[in-house]
């Protein structure tokens, strides 16, 4: 290649590169879809569903482990109590959810332009969580720290795809067990303004983080009003724990919402048929939030679901099977009869780095999730390894994907624009738009642009470096966090939380399980 076009090359590259920076995302605080969601069993199917659900409430029970009150407060409304064996009569959890459990809800953000809504038409893209590594290109796979919290709580929040700063979007190993939560929810409240959930590993670990979000919104906000939406795992199969009740009590006191979520590897922890995990997820979440509006009439529930396949040769999750989509639509189905929002999980993978298998199990969770009408997708961006690890590069890839499907789920245009009958007047047959009014009032906004993907001829690509996806993704993290600019928050508001902080932890032993 001679030195001139080397040249023209360079200054095309630099332009290329400069046009990318340049593009401007309008964030949205949620989506509002305006299709309607995929259905694929039959209303006689879901009854059928529903009926078992009702047996397995009814005939064998579930258990509600090592708190008391909880049976205590059961056997109160009516359920047979026989030890920590809890049977529901037929039809009781579903009357009782139905009567108090609102079906749309707002969750407050600090900053009230980011309040979302949970339920209805709205659907909310919130990280992945619970991950004890962390995985990037230059570094490899390492245990998570507080730095490794605090730079994806800060990506959530720059991201315009993200409308949740999330909740444990690692484990920060470098502080102990008994301590990290008050600095992740901290760090929520510091580095963001966006939504956010709060720890569930202890009753005293939630009621830490309502007091901590007290400081921040004001007490009398938090009393009235939702600014916390947080994760309720059942012990599957068909039991909860204390600490999941205790967690679930405490907000529920304090009417902040509950996530109450089954966690299913089927095969291990339900049947392996798609029927019997749907009907397993049901019976078990309605025990739980029949619990939770026990505890305080009208607190808001979501009916959480999280199922996987396994491989039967190994016992390993596996992620992009055609079987947890079906569970996922049919359950989504269940949670808009029962007249509750529903959660499932977003972007999932079993591979380890963010490459093909990734990219193609993520979208065979994505697309099942988006169509079958979730209203608050948990993991959407980052997830790795099965959830044990959260990935830097595989966050902008999937957020990256959660903005595309931003446009998807606004449907079609058919206003006067949308219809472009004056540009097909126009033009006339054998010609081209390309000059036409509407395509140059239209060209900026027309298609939506992927922040990851290139487009370029392959010389381009080649010029610029030959990146694949991956490394793009890492440039891009990087350049997100060189950028970030704290969001405002009131000086006297962050001491206050800095103090509550500090004579906790002195209160506090160290413990790291």
């Amino acid at each position: 290649m001679n030195e001139k076009a080397r040249g023209r090359r360079s200054g095309g590259r630099a332009a290329r590169q400069a046009a990318r920076s340049s593009v401007v995302v309008e964030a949205e605080p949620y989506l509002t879809r305006t299709m309607a969601p995929v259905e694929i069993v039959s209303e006689e199917g879901l009854a059928l569903i529903e009926r078992n659900a009702d047996t397995i409430l009814e005939e064998i029970g579930i258990d509600f482990r090592d708190y008391p009150s909880a049976l205590a407060l059961l056997a109160d409304a009516g359920a047979d109590v026989e030890g920590e064996r809890v049977r529901f009569p037929r039809g009781m959890c579903r009357e009782i959810v139905q009567a108090t459990a609102p079906a749309v809800y707002t969750h407050h953000a600090r900053n009230p332009a980011n309040s979302v809504q949970v339920g209805g038409d709205a659907t909310v893209f919130v990280p992945a969580y619970g991950s004890p590594f962390v995985f990037d290109l230059d570094e490899g796979r390492r245990y998570a720290t507080i730095g490794d919290f605090v730079n994806f709580v800060k990506l959530a929040y720059v991201s315009p795809h993200m409308h949740l700063s999330g909740g444990t979007v690692v484990e920060p190993v470098d502080i102990p067990v008994s301590k990290r939560h008050l600095d992740m929810v901290y760090s929520h409240l510091k580095y963001s303004d966006k939504p956010f959930m709060g720890s569930v590993t202890a009753a005293e670990r939630a009621q830490d983080s309502i007091d901590l979000a007290g400081l921040a919104f004001g007490d009398g906000f938090v009393a009235q009003n939702t600014v916390m939406t947080s994760l309720i795992n059942a012990s599957s199969p068909m039991a909860w724990d204390a600490t999941m009740l205790g967690a679930a009590e405490a907000y529920a006191r304090s009417m902040q919402a509950t996530m109450l979520s089954p966690f299913i590897l089927a095969g291990a922890m339900a049947p392996v048929t798609v029927a019997g995990v749907a009907t397993q997820t049901l019976a078990e979440a309605l025990a739980g939030m029949t619990f939770v509006q026990l505890v305080n009439p009208g607190a808001p529930v979501v009916f959480g679901s999280f199922a996987s396949s396994m491989s039967m040769q190994t016992g390993a999750p596996t992620f992009g099977t055609p079987e947890p989509a079906l569970v996922l639509y049919t359950v989504a189905a269940l949670a808009r009869r029962l007249g509750v929002p529903f959660r499932s999980g977003g972007n999932l993978c079993a591979s380890k780095v963010p490459d093909a298998q990734a990219a193609a199990e993520s979208m065979a969770t994505f697309i099942p999730a988006l169509m079958a009408g979730v209203n608050f997708m948990l993991h959407a961006a980052g997830w790795l390894e099965g959830g044990l690890a959260m990935g830097y590069e595989k966050f902008v890839i999937d957020a990256d994907q959660c903005g595309l499907a931003s446009r998807f789920v606004a449907g079609v245009d058919l206003s006067e624009n949308g219809q472009a009958m004056d540009a097909i007047r126009e033009v006339g047959p054998g010609q081209h738009f390309l000059g036409t009014a509407h395509t140059l009032a239209n060209f900026e906004t027309a298609f939506a642009r992927s922040e990851v993907a290139n487009n370029d001829s392959f010389e381009q690509w080649e010029e610029d470096g030959s990146l694949d996806a991956a490394q793009r993704a890492n440039g891009i993290w990087k350049q997100m966090l060189a950028d970030y600019e704290a969001p405002a928050l009131d000086e006297a508001a962050d001491e206050a939380m800095l103090d509550f902080m500090e004579r906790r932890k002195a209160e506090l032993p160290d413990t790291f399980a």
